[in-house]
């Protein structure tokens, strides 16, 4: 049994070391975390999973970006991370951690997630090369695991250019 939170300040630590748990050390490194750097997640999207023993047992986070080009530039989510516990891997929480945000995200008028990750466990939620592929993510990333999503029919058509890091506040219009 898990309880989904909204994560708050006091959660921090612990997330961080779940992530840090989760992930390679150097994972700030990574390009993802470019479009992190000095911009708020959006909270609302921010979920911890709280086991039996009140254990953070996973999480995730959500970070607004922007994908610029001809028409644009498209308000967009960055999905990641996300992580769960090895002692609670299997047990379907990092599902649950994906289908209630991507559920909360579309309620909130977001329109397209982007994500860097593996497209055979993705895809499931509705994630897909295809749909990335005219977008250009910073370097360096694979390319071949750039995935988005859309959380309303025919979000990521038109769409193509750099993914850039928000500018700006987070009271952002999502569509």
């Amino acid at each position: 049994m898990f309880r989904l939170l909204k994560e708050t300040p006091r959660d921090r630590d612990e997330v961080e070391m779940l992530y840090d748990l989760a992930f390679a050390p150097g994972r700030q490194a990574l390009a993802s975390y470019q479009l992190r750097d000095g911009v708020d997640p959006v909270a609302d999207l921010c979920l911890i999973a709280r086991d039996e023993y009140d254990s953070v047992a996973g999480a995730i986070r959500y970070w607004p970006i922007r994908i610029s080009g001809d028409g644009g530039p498209w308000p967009a989510l960055l999905l990641g991370p996300i992580a769960v516990h090895t002692t609670r891997q299997g047990e379907g929480l990092g599902a649950l951690l994906i289908m209630e945000t991507l559920s909360r995200a579309r309620d909130a008028d977001w329109q397209r997630v982007v994500l860097v990750g593996d497209e055979p466990y993705y895809r499931r939620f509705g994630f897909y090369r295809g749909l990335a592929e005219p977008l250009v993510f910073p370097r360096p990333v694979n390319a071949d695991r750039v995935l988005a999503a859309e959380l309303v029919p025919k979000a990521m058509h038109g769409i193509c250019g750099s993914i850039e890091k928000w500018q700006g506040d987070n009271s952002i219009n999502p569509g």
